[in-house]
């Protein structure tokens, strides 16, 4: 138990509306499937997010921030968190709404290799690693690394685990 309370956010969203998550599967194709997985709630639009309520910022992977970079809210939010120096913890595809927000220029990153251009066009220093920590980010290349991003994420907060 960490001791924070989390807030899921989203763009052009209000409190309590449902969002519709994913899970990957693979099968005999050359590509992972996506199949309906939990729905959650909204609990502050991105719009509303203060930047000063927060100890830190995850940014999920997946196809979501394909959609949710294109809007202003969402950038801003993110823009917010790199500005004031809190840790912001980002997996797979989550690199291109950074990217977008224009706040990868000097980290050196990963993320899941199909994003590797996106991220070097955004100034970023791309490395092919399980997860990579540099100053206030740390960025994992895909589901089989949450344990270590997470520990890494966990640090960066400063928090201490409690069993």
């Amino acid at each position: 138990m960490l001791g924070y309370k989390v807030d899921i956010s989203a763009p052009n969203k209000k409190v309590g509306d449902m969002l519709q998550l994913v899970v990957h599967d693979f099968t005999t194709l050359d590509t992972y499937i996506e199949l309906p997985g939990h729905h959650i709630s909204v609990d502050i639009p991105a719009s509303e997010v203060n930047v000063n309520e927060y100890e830190g910022l995850v940014v999920p992977g997946g196809r979501a921030p394909e959609y949710i970079r294109m809007y202003d809210d969402t950038l801003k939010l993110v823009q917010d968190f790199f500005k004031a120096g809190k840790p912001v913890a980002v997996i797979c595809h989550g690199l291109q709404l950074l990217a977008a927000a224009k706040v990868l220029e000097g980290y050196r990153v990963t993320s899941y290799p199909a994003c590797a251009a996106e991220c070097r066009l955004a100034g970023a220093d791309w490395q092919s690693e399980p997860v990579i920590t540099d100053k206030n980010l740390v960025t994992a290349q895909a589901w089989p690394n949450h344990p270590a991003w997470l520990r890494a994420f966990v640090e960066l907060l400063g928090a201490k685990i409690k069993v």
